[in-house]
């Protein structure tokens, strides 16, 4: 019960966020590979304005008391509508090692980002193998808080396999990327928010969102923001996983990204 009350809190607080949020295009990798925000996609695709080939890398350490996982993650965007992403997940301390396949369409709307996406899951979990298949509807759109630029995302889907306990409920999620006084920082610092009822995968370090919910919050450092850097994708991420319970995590980040074509 007090986890459903914290959890009612952070969405609160996004929904009044979001009524007057607006919108400069996120950057950065989500745990899993895909273009979004900590544990949840957004409705964009890595290089949806400016080339019709991209490729971006990405690393990610999550750390508690008790594991360390490395995420290493590569995707490509494809002709500035669809991408494909890929990530290897391994926990220091035991053999288990994850794969998560990420594919994602964005559909042709004006304003709001709207994507349909998918992955596939292929986890160890106790030396037994096991695979997830999750589907979703991510959108993602712009607005003004406080007079900073920022965007909104929200995500319903639905989460497929051999998962035990709130395998039956629908996935949810929704978060904001605020950037930070860009008349100080000259728009390099983004205050990055989610919370969802699902993790970055099934059997995730960190975040344990499958029952009952977990809120995320972190800076991401876009360094792209230097005029001679505009080209590429150079992103620094500094986060806390389930931020609101006693198993919070944290994680930090790198993702190099440039255009092909």
């Amino acid at each position: 019960m007090k986890k459903r009350i914290t959890l009612a809190l952070a969405a609160s607080l996004l929904v009044l966020a979001a009524g007057s949020l607006s919108g400069q295009s996120l950057k950065g990798m989500s745990l899993n590979g895909s273009t979004g925000l900590i544990g949840i996609p957004t409705g964009r695709v890595g290089w949806e304005h400016s080339s019709d080939l991209g490729f971006d890398l990405g690393h990610h350490t999550i750390f508690d008391d008790d594991h360390t996982a490395y995420i290493n993650k590569a995707s490509l965007s494809l002709f500035r509508l669809a991408e494909i992403a890929f990530a290897y997940d391994t926990n220091r301390g035991s053999d288990n090692e994850d794969m998560i396949i990420s594919g994602k369409l964005q559909l042709p709307t004006q304003g709001t980002a709207v994507a349909i996406g998918g992955n596939v899951q292929l986890l160890q979990i106790n030396g037994e193998d096991e695979t997830v298949q999750q589907i979703y509807l991510a959108a993602t759109y712009p607005g003004q808080f406080f007079n900073m630029p920022a965007e909104t995302t929200v995500v319903v889907g639905k989460s497929f396999g051999d998962m035990g306990p709130g395998s039956e409920a629908i996935d949810f999620g929704m978060g904001f990327d605020l950037v930070l006084f860009p008349d100080i920082f000259q728009g390099f610092v983004h205050w990055v928010n989610d919370f969802s009822n699902f993790s970055y995968s099934w059997h995730a370090v960190g975040p344990n969102a499958q029952d009952r919910g977990a809120f995320n919050t972190g800076i991401r450092i876009d360094l792209a923001s230097y005029p001679a850097l505009s080209r590429y994708k150079l992103v620094i991420d500094a986060m806390m996983t389930d931020a609101l319970d006693d198993n919070r995590a944290f994680a930090l980040g790198i993702v190099f990204g440039a255009p092909l074509q």
